[in-house]
């Protein structure tokens, strides 16, 4: 029997207990929730690294010294180097020219030169003179195939002559044709040649560097400027597969150790 003082209990201990133990559950699921929370607000984007180090730019060596001057370029550009005793190009069309007939121009302008961009071993002269004669040998004619591309950015293609000379060396002259069917001779140059490259409007000239296993490669670019393809770019490149050159090793003496018995 109950007292009249006695009221029944809704909230004993184990009430309050299963109470604990609901909030514990809805805490650790809201705490698994979170990650995944973070993970679906994730859009990729970059996130910060941390500091980074300073970009430090060239110092400036020996800066009391009277450095060299260079002059200022010359506002009319290097002169013209036209072509003398060949027909007016038409169109500025360069592909109806016959590369040997040219050169063969460029050596009556430029008589028994050796040196210079003009100058050539005289068996090449002499080769030279041949080509395209009754009865020559095509194949005997120093003055390769011409290549073509529009080098100088307008719209028109230039000439691209190839000239072999003796002990592997090579000329490489471009020409391009002005708006008055004149040709003009914009590069000149004779080296010993590994390749010659055309990347866009550049040409390329690959040479043995002084040292084993690499190369010099040289960059020539049209310059509005100057009005001539300049070397623009040269750099030193290590041929691939190009291992340390190692002597051989020398026998072993009969009397020596390393000998076979």
């Amino acid at each position: 029997m109950i007292g009249s003082g006695s009221v029944p209990s809704h909230h004993g201990p184990g009430r309050r207990r299963r109470r604990v133990r609901a909030g514990l559950r809805v805490t650790l699921f809201a705490a698994l929730l979170l990650p995944l929370a973070s993970a679906c607000g994730d859009t990729g984007g970059l996130a910060g690294a941390g500091a980074t180090p300073t970009a430090s730019g060239p110092v400036h060596l020996w800066p009391g010294r009277a450095g060299a001057v260079v002059p200022p370029a010359d506002p009319g550009g290097a002169p013209p180097e036209y072509v003398p005793g060949i027909a007016a190009v038409q169109d500025q069309n360069v592909h109806g020219i016959d590369p040997a007939a040219l050169v063969q121009a460029e050596l009556r302008a430029h008589p028994n030169v050796q040196t210079g961009p003009d100058g050539m071993p005289p068996e090449t002269i002499t080769a030279i003179r041949e080509c395209g004669a009754d009865g020559a040998d095509p194949k005997k004619c120093p003055v390769l195939t011409p290549y073509y591309r529009d080098l100088t950015g307008n719209g028109k293609d230039e000439l691209i002559v190839g000239i072999e000379y003796p002990e592997q060396q090579m000329s490489v002259r471009v020409y391009t044709a002005d708006a008055q069917g004149r040709l003009n001779r914009i590069m000149a140059t004779t080296d010993t040649l590994i390749s010659v490259e055309l990347a866009g409007r550049d040409v390329i000239l690959r040479v043995p560097s002084g040292n084993a296993g690499y190369e010099v490669n040289t960059t020539w670019s049209w310059d509005e400027t100057q009005r001539s393809m300049l070397p623009t770019w040269e750099q030193i490149v290590r041929v691939p597969g190009a291992g340390p050159s190692r002597a051989p090793a020398p026998s072993p003496s009969p009397g020596s150790p390393g000998a076979s018995r």
